[in-house]
Order: C-alpha cells, then sequence, then structure tokens
C-alpha cells in the first residue's frame, strides 16, 4: 500500500517537533549542570538545582517520544541511524542516567555531596556532547548500502561531529546561564548576567563555524542553501538570527530578566530551522528520504490516534507545573 505523503509528512513534523520540544525542555537543564563547576559555593547551586527540580524530570519524555516515534513510524531510518551511532547513543544514556541519580542523591547526603555535584556536572555534559556529536554524524552523512548501514564503529567521529558537540555544549550552557538570569536574583543572577554575554559570543562563533562547514559536506547542502531561486528562501533564516542577536544583546544590556532566555530559545529555533532546511526531505542525509522510511500507513495511522491525544496532555501538564512553580527561587526556598 502506498503511504499518502501528507500523512508522512506529518509524521516527519511530530518527530521533528517532539526533538526539539526536548531541545527546549532538557537544554537549559543539561546547560545548568555545565554551568555547575562555575558556581562553587553550596547556596548557590543549592538554588541553581532548585530552579528546576520540580520540573526537570519530565523533560526526557519528548526524547522518548522522539525515538520511539522514529522506530514506530520511521523503522527503516531508526535501524540505520542506531548501528551507526551506538556508542554516541550510549554515552548520552550513561551521561542522563548519572545527573538524574546524582540530582535526587546530592540533597540525601553531605559527605557524598562533592561527588554528586560532580556527577551531575559531568553527566550534563557528557550528554551533551553526545546528542551534539550525533547530531554532526548524522548531518554529515551515514554510509548506507541497500536498507542497512555500511560504516565502521567510528565513522561518527569527525572533525565536524566534534564542531557540533562543542556548538551545542555552548548552545546549552547559554541556556543555563539566560535560565538563571529569569530565575534567581542578585549576585547569581548578576554573574549569569555575566556568563550569559560570554556564551553568547562563544554560541554566536559556533552557528558560524558549523554553517560555513555545512555546505562543504555534500553538494546538495550547497544548492539548497546558495543556488538561485533557493537562496530566496533561504536568505531569511541568517538575517533573523541577526535580528534576534541584537534584540537578545539589547535584552542583556537593558538587564531584562525573561527576555533573554525566549530570544535564546529563537536562535534554537531559527539553528533548527536552518537543519531542516539542509536535510529536508532525507531523515537519513542523502541516503533515505521519508517516504523510503515510513512505515505502512495503516500503522501510522493507528499510532496518530494516540499521539493526538497524548501529546495535548503532555503539554498541558507541562504548561501547568512550569506555571505552578514560576517565579524567582531563592536561597534557602524551594522545592527541596
Amino acid at each position: 500500500m502506498s503511504i499518502p505523503i501528507d500523512l508522512t509528512t506529518i509524521w516527519a513534523f511530530i518527530i521533528a517537533f517532539a526533538v526539539f520540544v526536548y531541545v527546549v525542555m532538557d537544554g537549559f537543564d543539561l546547560g545548568l549542570g555545565i554551568l555547575f563547576p562555575v558556581f562553587p559555593q553550596k547556596a548557590d547551586r543549592d538554588v541553581t538545582m532548585n530552579t528546576v527540580a520540580p520540573v526537570w524530570d519530565g523533560n526526557e519524555t519528548w526524547l522518548v517520544l522522539g525515538g520511539g516515534g522514529m522506530m514506530a513510524a520511521f523503522p527503516l531510518a531508526y535501524a540505520v541511524l542506531m548501528p551507526a551511532l551506538y556508542t554516541p547513543m550510549i554515552a548520552m544514556l550513561l551521561g542522563l542516567v548519572f545527573r538524574g541519580v546524582a540530582f535526587e542523591f546530592r540533597w540525601r547526603t553531605q559527605k557524598a555531596r562533592n561527588k554528586w555535584d560532580l556527577a551531575f556536572a559531568g553527566g550534563s555534559l557528557v550528554a551533551t556532547l553526545a546528542q551534539g556529536i550525533a547530531l554532526g554524524a548524522i548531518l554529515q552523512g551515514i554510509h548506507v548500502e541497500g536498507r542497512q548501514y555500511a560504516g565502521g564503529w567510528w565513522d561518527w567521529l569527525t572533525p565536524f561531529s566534534v564542531l557540533t558537540g562543542i556548538a551545542l555544549v555552548i548552545g546549552y550552557a547559554l541556556l543555563g546561564a539566560t535560565w538563571l538570569v529569569m530565575k534567581t536574583e542578585g549576585e547569581l543572577r548578576d554573574r549569569a548576567y555575566h556568563l550569559s554575554w560570554i556564551l553568547l559570543v562563544a554560541m554566536l562563533c559556533a552557528i558560524g563555524a558549523v554553517s560555513i562547514a555545512t555546505p562543504f559536506l555534500a553538494v546538495q547542502y550547497t544548492q539548497r542553501w546558495f543556488a538561485w531561486p533557493n537562496i530566496i528562501l533561504t536568505a531569511p533564516v541568517p538575517i533573523a538570527v541577526a535580528a534576534v542577536t541584537a534584540l537578545l544583546l539589547r535584552a542583556l544590556s537593558n538587564k531584562n530578566d525573561h527576555q533573554p532566555f525566549f530570544l535564546t530559545l529563537a536562535l534554537f529555533a531559527l539553528s533548527y530551522a536552518g537543519l531542516g532546511i539542509s536535510m529536508y526531505p532525507y531523515i537519513v542525509p542523502q541516503s533515505i528520504t521519508i517516504w523510503q522510511a515510513a512505515a505502512p500507513a495503516n500503522s501510522q495511522i493507528f499510532m496518530l490516534f494516540g499521539v493526538s491525544i497524548l501529546v495535548p496532555l503532555i503539554l498541558g501538564y507541562t504548561a501547568w507545573a512550569y506555571w505552578v512553580f514560576r517565579g524567582k527561587v531563592r536561597p534557602g526556598h524551594g522545592y527541596h
């Protein structure tokens, strides 16, 4: 049975949406862990963790939806990508496990608190770096022969994938810093502002480096971004990045506590849009399109009923949780 293009496109959008929401929801959470060594004082670390303590453990829901949804809706892509990315995926999961355990255990012990703090920071860094490396490995292309992965064990490790890994670490750290700007006050907030300036410059350099390197990965990327008339459709993305950057610089200068975080999210959204422009319609770049990888139409329709119910419920609960725990977090107050 042929699969309707619109149904496959809907599922591609659902998977892309789930991954992006994960980046939004868990990005600043991981960013706080990356920044943990910058705040050596116990009181600052306690406040930092209390800013996300009520909501952090629900963020991985979207990672499960993205991975599980890909396995169900695009099984061929899942079967090709996973063998190519076993190492970074295992590293990511181990990092998430370490930081998850450390998040709870550091509150229950005094003697080993520093060890759990190290596990929280290290797990956050490893998980973020693994995610960025996996993204770079996908973007640079997967060696496919027939309908299976035909590359080697270390194909994922290249200068470009390391670059994307470092770029994501910087981006998540910026999200974490702007989150602290929004959720804290006093000296901790001021230090978060200072870090936001440094990390914004680093993130812009990282975006520029990845944007310059990507067209050299494959001629299709070059044509997608620079060939006429495609450039008419792609030019608004870098223009929007420049505009959002100008607004973010102004927000940091004016010390508007809420704007920097949401403007940083806008930078992530534009970067994500650029990634989509580069890859579409391939789900495994240059090898497998979304239609070639899609599950049978009956399976997609059956799963769509469940997703149409669960996703609004998860979004509603998440929005309610963030609303309940809105506002500044002060020393000595919070979830723990």
